[in-house]
């Protein structure tokens, strides 16, 4: 359809049918809705179309257009087009006429018949017959099929000339009313009402502009209107303007009667169970709905007749008058309970032929197609929304425009986003417009975002990785990354500063004189502690050691920095507090008895645990240890501290946790079989490798196990390393592989990492990771496995989003 525009007022069905959405049974539909309003005069007018909504119009915009309408009267033979009206008028049966209906069935002419309304009711009256026929028109005689199609035709474009004619000055009026107005009706259309006006079983609520008479059928009305327009369309057939002569709207409709109906017209009125002038204008009726009476006065006939136009479900037959004891069963219903308006409606229904019982869902199944949520105040629409699970709030956007904008909203997403777990939009991100010209909201790209990074986690194919080589053939010994940087320390005396995104090495920092077993960085500082029994801090950006600090008696085996103070533990049994910003030594907390072998500090206590199997909380400010923590009954190797609770870690096979204020033992986590060789804790969820091969998750306050981490695809050595997240486990293991695990159910996502030399002396040493990037130090003891960095990115495109 790119390259040319489609107007909608001369298109034929086959252009139609190419467009998005529509097909050749709605392109008809379209036709015969030009057809019958006599041209669309605007491209919004094909809701009015049994099966085009907002959603087909907005596929086909760029291609759509709207011109002025040409009838097809005035593009063919003037003569053939009367003939067909004529034709089609002549071949349409009337009520209470054998011959007419005969020669509906055999296509043969009989005498005419027309109605004629009088005071009495319905009257056949002899019509005058026709003088000439074309030999079109003898053809569309010879075929009934044919004659009424081209009769309902009519019926319609007449139908629709005296409706713009009685409603004239309101017209515009109405088509500027308001969108939810326009929502409305549309959504109260029954999706097939065009058709069973078509089979003119079901009535159609039309105001007329000719003034009705008591008994003639919406059926004769409008054949009579079908006369009068093909008689005024075609007036150069001199045999059409004989037979067919225009009412004159100022004659009342009883002078009409009294003086005799041109034998060729019919007196049109409105639809029979709505004419509610057969109703005395003191008259009640109980609508169903309503605890009381109505009053059938002026205004609210009017009122009445209005609601009814605006709104066509309400489609009664129009064959019969209604019912003298109409209202008083209504009434006797009114007065019923709700369970015998039930039963009494079963009964009803059971009693309906299938016909009537299609009739009736006609009428129900359009109210329950509304979009409530267009006619919603933005405020509720949005508060409605809020309660959709982010996918659904995916699927809702491609139903319309406007919903589309609703779904765009920034708030809405980042409520989605803060029940996620995500805090903070990209500061790079600005709302950008997406494809259909909304607004995208930055938060919801951001959702979408991170969407995408945990399938990428768990699914996708995982890219190359990065390989970092450089410490040749020694062991790693500890592990920093922050995102950009990677810092490695090894046995071989330096530290190595990677980028994170390229894989170069930025800086080898050397100094010290021993191996390198601990290190901290925070920004552009990085701290080590050595085998030298010294401290130094380096600037990450040029290399250079801004301090060296002494002080230790043996080796530095553990440190944690907070802020610009950094607590380091010795094998000396001794803690120092030094302040990085001046090299110096603040505090030395003694206590200890054996060497110490972790350490945790929150810039207000320092916690200790050691080989002497104690833990020991301390106030280093007076140096002063607040708590001794005895209950292990073996060496302390790891540790973890929120503030509020303390966990040890011991070669007991036991795990301890500590109140840090009162240093009573809350709990004793047994589970494991063997050193616990790390542990991480956040929000009261702990997370511990051991040297069993098992990984376990507890919650600390209430002491449980809530998942083991084994199975079929278990480690199959000592874990040595791990990480965790909001909804993943990473465990690092000698056996040389790092699996991904759910935190939450503890099952097996995948191998993130095998290294063809595990099983057989390669090694995964530690594991640092962030949001998208994994990084892992691997090597080997025996020379099975060259010793390096492997960096993997998960990582999404952001263009894409």
């Amino acid at each position: 359809m790119s390259g040319r525009r489609v107007d909608i007022n001369s298109a034929k069905v086959d252009e139609l049918a190419t467009l998005l959405g529509v097909g050749k049974a709605r392109a008809e539909a379209i036709v015969e809705r030009r057809q019958s309003i006599n041209g669309f005069s605007s491209v919004q007018d094909l809701t009015s179309v049994p099966g085009i909504g907002n959603s087909v119009i907005d596929q086909n915009s760029n291609v759509l257009s709207c011109g002025t309408y040409t009838s097809h009267a005035s593009s063919t033979t003037p003569s053939l087009h009367s003939n067909r009206h004529a034709a089609g008028s002549s071949s349409c049966p009337t009520i209470g006429s054998k011959a007419s209906s005969s020669s509906l069935r055999t296509g043969t002419s009989g005498p005419k018949h027309s109605m004629s309304a009088g005071p009495s009711g319905i009257k056949p009256t002899a019509r005058t017959p026709t003088t000439s026929f074309s030999a079109s028109a003898r053809r569309s005689n010879a075929s009934p099929v044919r004659a009424r199609t081209s009769a309902r035709k009519s019926i319609l474009n007449a139908a629709k000339a005296s409706s713009i004619g009685s409603q004239g000055r309101h017209g515009k009026a109405s088509r500027r009313q308001g969108c939810s107005a326009a929502i409305l009706h549309k959504f109260s259309t029954p999706p097939y009402s065009g058709r069973a006006t078509r089979r003119n079983k079901v009535s159609i609520d039309t105001e007329d502009s000719c003034s009705p008479g008591p008994g003639v059928s919406l059926r004769d009305s409008s054949r009579a209107s079908s006369s009068s327009t093909a008689s005024s369309s075609a007036t150069s057939s001199s045999t059409l303007n004989k037979s067919c002569i225009k009412r004159k709207p100022s004659e009342p409709a009883e002078e009409r009667t009294q003086k005799g109906s041109s034998p060729t017209k019919r007196l049109c009125r409105p639809h029979d169970s709505l004419n509610l002038r057969h109703l005395s204008p003191t008259s009640t009726s109980i609508l169903p709905g309503s605890n009381s009476p109505l009053k059938f006065n002026s205004s609210r006939v009017a009122q009445y007749q209005q609601d009814n136009i605006e709104t066509p479900r309400r489609r009664l037959s129009s064959r019969l008058q209604i019912p003298p004891n109409l209202n008083e069963w209504l009434k006797t219903f009114q007065n019923w309970n709700v369970p015998e308006q039930r039963l009494a409606l079963d009964e009803l229904i059971n009693h309906c032929e299938p016909t009537l019982v299609r009739h009736v869902m006609s009428i129900i199944e359009p109210q329950f197609q509304r979009d409530f949520i267009s006619l919603l105040p933005r405020e509720l629409a949005l508060y409605v929304l809020s309660f959709l699970e982010p996918r659904d709030l995916l699927r809702a956007a491609q139903t319309c425009h406007y919903w589309r904008i609703l779904c765009e909203d920034n708030l809405l997403w980042k409520e989605k986003c803060r029940e996620a777990g995500i805090d903070e939009v990209n500061g790079k991100q600005t709302r950008r417009r997406s494809n259909s010209g909304v607004p995208r909201s930055p938060w919801k790209s951001m959702y979408l975002r991170q969407h995408q990074i945990e399938y990428n986690w768990r699914f996708a194919d995982i890219k190359q990785p990065k390989v970092l080589k450089g410490h040749d053939d020694h062991v790693i010994t500890c592990l920093q990354f922050n995102g950009q940087r990677i810092v490695s320390g090894s046995d071989d005396n330096t530290l190595k500063v990677w980028s994170a995104t390229t894989g170069k090495c930025l800086r080898t920092l050397v100094g010290h004189t021993g191996g390198v077993w601990s290190s901290q960085m925070s920004n552009n500082i990085i701290i080590s502690g050595s085998t030298d029994r010294t401290l130094k801090v380096w600037n990450a950006d040029t290399g250079q050691c801004i301090h060296t600090l002494y002080g230790h008696t043996s080796t530095v085996r553990c440190m944690h920095l907070h802020g610009s103070k950094v607590v380091s533990g010795s094998r000396d049994a001794t803690l120092r507090v030094w302040d990085i910003e001046t090299g110096q030594c603040l505090h030395v907390l003694m206590g200890h008895v054996a060497a110490v072998r972790c350490v945790q500090y929150d810039g207000r206590r320092v916690v200790s645990g050691a080989y002497d199997y104690t833990v020991k909380v301390w106030n280093p400010d007076n140096e002063e240890c607040l708590h001794t923590l005895q209950g292990h009954t073996n060496r302390v190797y790891s540790l973890q501290f929120d503030g509020v609770h303390i966990v040890s870690g011991s070669l007991d096979t036991s795990i301890r946790v500590w109140d840090a204020e009162t240093g009573e033992c809350k709990h004793t986590l047994m589970g494991h079989q063997s050193l616990t060789s790390g542990m991480e804790l956040k929000d009261n969820i702990l997370v511990s490798g051991n040297a069993d091969s098992t990984v376990k998750i507890w919650d600390i306050t209430s002491g449980q196990c809530l998942q083991t981490l084994q199975g079929p695809n278990k480690h199959q050595s000592a874990v040595t390393c791990l990480q965790f997240s909001k909804k993943f486990v990473i465990t690092s293991s000698d056996d040389g592989t790092v699996k991904l695990w759910d935190l939450h159910t503890g099952e097996f996502i995948r191998n993130l990492v095998t290294l063809e030399s595990g099983g057989s002396g390669g090694v995964v040493w530690r594991v640092r990771a962030n949001q998208t990037k994994l990084v892992c130090a691997v090597g080997s003891r025996n020379g099975t496995e060259d010793t390096k960095l492997l960096v993997l990115d998960f990582d999404v495109d952001t263009q894409r989003l």
